[in-house]
C-alpha cells in the first residue's frame, strides 16, 4: 500500500509559508472590521441598518471584485495578483485618513469598499494556490492549515479592535449607572468627542496600512513559483459551461455565501447580543476573543481528522453542532445564550476551507475562476448582516424593544445563521450522497 502523499513538499515548504501568511493578514482586516459596526453606530448615531452598511461595504467588495481578480491572474500569475491585491489593501486602509478628516460615513465605507478590492484578489489568488501545491489527496487538509492561521490574523485584529478603538472612544463612556453619557450631550459636545472618536478609528487602519505596504516589498522580492499557465488565453464562455455543469461547484458557491453570512452575523451582533445582557463593547470584546479561540482551536483538530474523515461526513457533523449551538443562542436566556454564541464558532472552524475544497476538487485549470466565484460568495457576508439589522430595528434602534416567540429581536435575529447552517447541511449531505437529488 503507497503511504499517503506529504501535506507540503519539501522544496514548496517556503512559498507555502509565504501564501499562508497571507491569510493571517485579511483575517487581522476582517475582525478588526467587525466591532466597528458598534462602534460607528455610537459615534455617528446610526440605525442598526445604517451600521450594517459597514458589513455591506465590506463584503460587497469581495462580490465586486473577485472575477475581475480571476482574470488577471489567468493572464498574468498568481504572484502579481498577490501583489495588486496588497496595493489594493494599502490604498484602502490610507484612505481612512481623509474619510476621519471629512467626517464621512461615506467616505469611510468607501474606503473599505476599495480595501476589500484587495482582499478580494489575495483570497482569489492564495485559496487555489494553496489547493495547488501537492497531492490532490491532501488539497481540503493543506487548504484547512493555511486557514488556520486566519483566525490568528483575527485574534490580532480583535485585540487592536478592543485596545485602541473601543476603549479610547469617549462616546462609549458611561456614569456611575451605566448610563452612556455621550447621548445627553448637546450637538456640541457631541461633535467635539465626534471628531476625536474618528480620529481613534482612523489610526489603526492608517498604520496597518503601513504594514501592508511592508509586505507588498517582501513579497515583490521574494522568489516563488508563478504557477502560470502555458495559455493565458481567457476562455471564459467554455470555462462557465463546464462550471455550471458541476454540480458539486453550483451547491458549493451557494453553500459558502451561506456560510459565510452566517459567521459574518454571528461575529458581528455578538457585540449587540451582550450589550442587552448589560456588557458594554468593549468588555463584549472578551467575548470575541473566545468564539475566535474556540473557532482557532476547532480548525486545528479538524485539520488532524481530516487525515481519517471524509471532508464532506465531518462537514454534516459540524454543521448540526452549528444549528444546535445557534438554536442555543435563539432561546436560551441570559449568560447561556452568550455561550452557545460563542459556541457556535467552534463548529464554523470547519466550514470554510472545507466548502472551498469539495467545490474546487477536480476543476483543474478551470478552478482559477472557480475560485473568484466562491470569493464572490463571501458577498452572503454584505447581504445577511444587512437583514439582520433590519430585524434590530423592527421595535426600535435598541435591541430589546419586542419579543418575538418570547425572545428579545437580538436574540429571535439569529434565526437566519440557523437558516443558513441548514443551507450548509443539506450541502454537505448531497455531497456525500446520503440524500438524493
Amino acid at each position: 500500500m503507497n503511504s499517503k502523499p506529504s501535506l507540503v513538499p519539501k522544496h514548496l515548504l517556503i512559498p507555502f509559508i509565504l501564501i499562508t501568511s497571507l491569510f493571517a493578514l485579511w483575517g487581522f482586516a476582517n475582525d478588526i472590521t467587525n466591532p466597528m459596526v458598534a462602534a460607528f453606530k455610537r459615534v455617528l448615531e446610526l440605525n442598526n441598518t445604517q451600521a450594517s452598511f459597514v458589513q455591506l461595504a465590506f463584503y460587497g467588495g469581495y462580490f465586486t471584485m473577485a472575477l475581475p481578480a480571476a482574470f488577471f491572474i489567468k493572464k498574468y500569475s498568481y504572484k502579481k495578483g498577490i501583489l495588486l491585491g496588497l496595493g489594493l489593501y494599502f490604498f484602502g486602509a490610507m484612505l481612512f485618513y481623509p474619510a476621519a478628516a471629512w467626517e464621512s460615513y461615506g467616505f469611510f465605507l468607501a474606503s473599505l469598499y476599495i480595501l476589500t478590492f484587495g482582499l478580494a484578489f489575495l483570497e482569489t489568488t492564495a485559496n487555489p494556490y494553496i489547493l495547488s501545491m501537492g497531492s490532490e489527496a491532501t488539497a481540503t487538509q493543506r487548504l484547512n492549515l493555511a486557514q488556520a492561521f486566519n483566525p490568528m490574523g483575527a485574534l490580532a485584529g480583535l485585540f487592536v479592535a478592543k485596545e485602541f478603538i473601543l476603549n479610547s472612544l469617549q462616546s462609549n463612556n458611561s456614569d456611575e449607572n451605566g448610563i452612556i453619557i455621550f447621548n445627553s450631550l448637546d450637538e456640541s459636545a457631541k461633535a467635539v468627542i465626534r471628531t476625536a472618536d474618528l480620529m481613534v478609528i482612523r489610526n489603526p487602519y492608517v498604520i496597518l496600512g503601513l504594514v501592508v505596504l511592508g509586505i507588498l516589498v517582501v513579497i515583490s522580492l521574494a522568489k516563488m513559483p508563478e504557477n502560470k499557465d502555458s495559455n493565458n488565453k481567457v476562455d471564459f464562455k467554455n470555462t462557465m459551461n463546464r462550471l455550471l455543469k458541476n454540480r458539486n461547484f453550483v451547491e458549493g458557491t451557494l453553500a459558502q455565501m451561506f456560510y459565510v453570512g452566517a459567521q459574518i452575523m454571528v461575529w458581528t451582533y455578538i457585540y449587540q447580543y451582550a450589550e442587552v445582557l448589560g456588557i458594554s463593547n468593549a468588555e463584549a470584546v472578551n467575548f470575541g476573543y473566545a468564539a475566535l479561540v474556540v473557532f482557532l482551536i476547532g480548525r486545528w483538530i479538524c485539520t488532524f481528522l481530516l487525515r481519517f474523515v471524509n471532508p464532506s461526513k465531518l462537514l454534516s457533523l459540524f454543521s448540526v453542532l452549528a444549528i444546535l449551538f445557534t438554536a442555543g443562542a435563539i432561546f436560551i436566556s441570559g449568560m447561556g445564550g452568550l455561550y452557545s454564541l460563542v459556541a457556535i464558532s467552534f463548529a464554523m472552524s470547519l466550514m470554510f476551507p472545507t466548502i472551498y475544497g469539495i467545490a474546487l476538487e477536480g476543476l483543474g485549470e478551470d478552478s482559477k475562476f472557480a475560485a473568484a466565484f466562491l470569493v464572490m460568495a463571501i458577498v452572503g457576508g454584505a447581504i445577511m448582516p444587512t437583514l439582520q439589522g433590519m430585524i434590530l430595528d423592527l421595535g426600535g434602534s435598541n435591541y430589546n424593544d419586542m419579543l418575538i416567540l418570547g425572545v428579545p429581536e437580538v436574540n429571535f435575529s439569529f434565526i437566519l445563521p440557523l437558516a443558513c447552517f441548514v443551507m450548509v447541511l443539506l450541502f454537505s449531505l448531497r455531497a456525500k450522497n446520503l440524500i438524493k437529488t
